[in-house]
């Protein structure tokens, strides 16, 4: 999902569209409307029918202005931590000039209306929110804003361009008036030409630090998420899935789980049987007395170090070539230096820490659900075929998500269909709750990886061949998507980082290759996808070059992408070893290292400072710079780069899911723990205002931290560590 805005808009013929043909008005009981026609033309919409799509029908408000001056923004994405909740309202008070302290926040219903811009589904991923809805939630308050000032200057028989606005107040002369009593006379009006947008030297709210709307809800507890959702006659279901991925019931006893005190019902869904209680603890231990007989089925023999030997041959075989120039392997056999490495990076669980959960009430011809989702138009359409109703008979309340990292964004809608199958099964409304445990062993997971990857330096350290082979699982194939995303064989998920690496646009000779082996074990996107183990492999390997080359590795990755006219890496490089102050010594026990990267149209360098204390890996220090291009929140960018750290920190320190006899070996934090607050290092971000078009922030910075910790944990101790988590002995 990391897609170039403007390409993909280029693609679908949008950015050839009048900016009027996105808008529209509509009078409603609540004042002014703003609302939006968008037609969903996309990379993912294509994917799913092979042809454009029509445009999507009536539009539906994302700005409304009430009577009593309040301004409401319907976010059209899912809120889960990145911060969006006050973003995207910034974009359009920054145009609308309204009193900030009058904003409030809903999420939208799931409807075509609130189609991603780009792919044409509603959802929440790829780091794409604000970037996409820069212009389209900017356009909705420049449109009130006209409106509101035509509908001012009628009144007071004035030209409008004798009105201005400020804080939610039209002006002109003496005369003033609220944006509350212009609303519903505004509503009435027709835009009267093309929308202009503020020039960036006028924005006085874009790029400025602005605390968070949702804050006061969350600390206070107020806030709703979706395991909180709780009304009468509501059941809470906990289900017994297979052991082993694939595994079939074949016979089942419930009355063990029927003598539990709260037991409602026992029912048969297709990923189990559900147990249906008074609360969440009766269903929980209502399940765990279930006896079921289950036929294990082929993935019995599932096991990592089997898995890790077959990976490890398939990459000495040739793959489906990614990216190419020149003749590597030619190259590389004539060479005098060469330097070969292999690279391993486990499954890993998205361990979100709101579990799973999703409630479903159904009519006689209507489904109502409650959940935290990524993936709204998805999950629609899976409730929708499981009830064999229209997507429009489906409604969903987008919760606040407790956490995402990919994982409520299932292109098999898992834990919202299954909830549905459960309420039609049993008949009454239904919460099904995941524990951790669940989750951990029955979810889905970031793939396995394993790279191979040589390269030939001269005697002054350049790179003269490069040959990167690549083996894991696509998160891609056998999804909607793939008709769109796998091209010639290569899921582009797999490869990005590595196949479109800049070090590579220095190297005359260089071949990418990819091996997508089908081990049978569900699989899907995780926080910053691909990059999350290309980076680690790409900046480690640099690093090993450095050090063969003799060179400072500072120094050789910017010789490296200076030749690459890689201008925005080497402009966060800079900006992070300088704030780092890379050439100052440390403490004695301490060690540096650097990695960059780029991910989601954004470009992130950190800087590492590490010891080993006691045995164990001890990150002190993390000093990032990031170039975003254009932004709007600075506090919003700080806080994602440190979430990101945190998150790939953990990877790199802690995180791995195994097989052994087909099951996962892992369960809940004690054996797949997360970094703890004793664990975490400070953190210094850095912004480079490049003024460049506007990339992605909640993904981009987990990819740079753990090269940065293993490099610095060469210098420290003389020992490359190539396989994640990173492990002294």
């Amino acid at each position: 999902m990391n897609a170039r805005i403007d390409d993909v808009l280029d693609d679908a013929g949008l950015a050839q569209r009048s900016r009027r043909d996105f808008l529209k008005t509509t009078l409603t009981a609540a004042g002014l409307v703003i609302a939006f026609s968008v037609p969903g033309v996309g990379r993912f919409a294509l994917a799913q029918g092979g042809a454009k799509p029509a445009p999507l029908p009536a539009p539906n408000a994302f700005l409304k202005i009430a009577s009593d001056n309040s301004v409401t923004v319907l976010l059209s994405h899912s809120e889960m931590g990145q911060g969006i909740w006050t973003t995207l309202p910034m974009l359009i008070a920054e145009e609308l000039g309204c009193d900030w302290s009058k904003i409030k926040v809903e999420h939208a219903p799931a409807a075509p209306s609130y189609a991603h811009t780009v792919y044409g589904i509603q959802m929440t991923g790829g780091s794409s929110t604000t970037w996409s809805e820069f212009d389209r939630y900017r356009q909705a308050g420049a449109l009130a804003r006209e409106l509101l000032i035509q509908a001012a200057a009628a009144q007071w028989k004035v030209a409008a361009s004798d009105c201005h606005v400020a804080n939610g107040v039209v002006s002109s002369g003496a005369h003033h008036a609220t944006y509350g009593e212009l609303s519903t006379a505004a509503a009435t009006l027709t835009p009267s030409g093309e929308i202009k947008l503020k020039p960036r030297r006028d924005w006085t709210l874009i790029g400025k630090p602005t605390k968070r709307l949702d804050t006061p809800e969350k600390i206070s507890g107020r806030a709703k998420f979706g395991i909180d959702v709780q009304f009468d006659g509501l059941l809470t279901a906990v289900i017994a899935r297979a052991p082993v991925f694939g595994a079939k019931v074949k016979s089942f006893d419930a009355a063990p789980a029927k003598a539990i005190k709260g037991v409602r019902n026992v029912v048969q869904v297709p990923s189990g049987i559900a147990v249906l209680a008074d609360n969440y603890w009766a269903a929980k231990t209502g399940r765990d007395a279930l006896k079921i007989d289950w036929d294990l089925g082929a993935n019995i023999g599932l096991d990592s170090d089997k898995m890790r030997t077959d990976y490890r041959a398939l990459a000495k075989t040739v793959g489906s070539k990614a990216s190419a120039k020149g003749d590597a392997n030619a190259v590389l056999s004539k060479a005098t230096k060469k330097i070969e490495a292999e690279y391993e990076v486990p499954y890993l669980a998205h361990a979100a820490m709101e579990p799973l959960n999703c409630t479903v009430k159904l009519g006689e011809n209507s489904c109502e659900i409650w959940t935290g989702t990524q993936f709204q138009t998805g999950d629609q359409g899976a409730a929708a075929h499981i009830l064999g109703l229209k997507p429009e008979q489906v409604t969903i309340h987008t919760m606040f998500l407790g956490g995402g990292f990919g994982r409520r964004a299932n292109p098999a809608s898992d834990f919202v269909g299954e909830a549905v199958e459960v309420a039609k099964a049993a008949k009454v409304p239904v919460k099904v709750v995941w524990t951790r445990e669940d989750d951990t062993r029955g979810g889905y997971y970031r793939p396995m990886w394993l790279h191979n990857i040589r390269a030939a330096l001269d005697e002054k350290g350049a790179i003269l061949g490069w040959h990167n082979v690549i083996v894991g699982q696509s998160i891609i194939a056998g999804t909607p998507f793939a008709a769109a995303m796998i091209k010639d064989g290569i899921d582009g998920t797999s490869v990005e980082g590595a196949a479109d690496s800049p070090y590579l646009k220095s190297v005359t000779d260089y071949l990418v290759e990819l091996h997508s082996p089908t081990p049978g074990i569900p699989v899907l996107w995780w926080r910053s996808v691909g990059n999350t183990h290309t980076a680690f492999v790409v900046e480690s390997f640099i690093d090993e070059l450095a050090h063969a080359a003799k060179q400072d590795p500072l120094v050789f990755r910017r010789a490296l992408l200076e030749k690459a006219g890689a201008k925005r890496h080497l402009a966060v490089l800079n900006e992070a070893a300088e704030k780092f102050g890379w050439d100052k010594p440390l403490a004695k026990g301490r060690a540096r290292g650097i990695a960059v990267h780029e991910s989601f149209g954004s470009f992130v360098a950190q800087v590492a400072e590490v010891s080993i204390e006691n045995g164990k890996i001890r990150v002190h220090r993390v000093v990032a710079a990031i170039d975003c291009g254009i932004f709007v929140n600075p506090e919003t960018i700080r806080a994602q780069i440190e979430g990101g750290i945190v998150y790939g920190l953990s990877a790199a320190l802690h995180g791995e899911i195994t097989f052994k006899d087909g099951k996962v070996v892992q369960s809940n934090f004690h054996d797949y723990p997360v970094v703890r607050m004793n664990e975490m290092p400070v953190v210094e971000v850095h912004i480079v205002d490049s003024g460049e078009k506007s990339g992605g922030v909640g993904e981009p910075g987990l990819p740079p931290i753990a090269p940065a910790v293993a490099n610095a944990l060469f210098v420290l101790n003389g020992k490359r560590l190539r396989k994640l988590p990173l492990r002294l002995a």
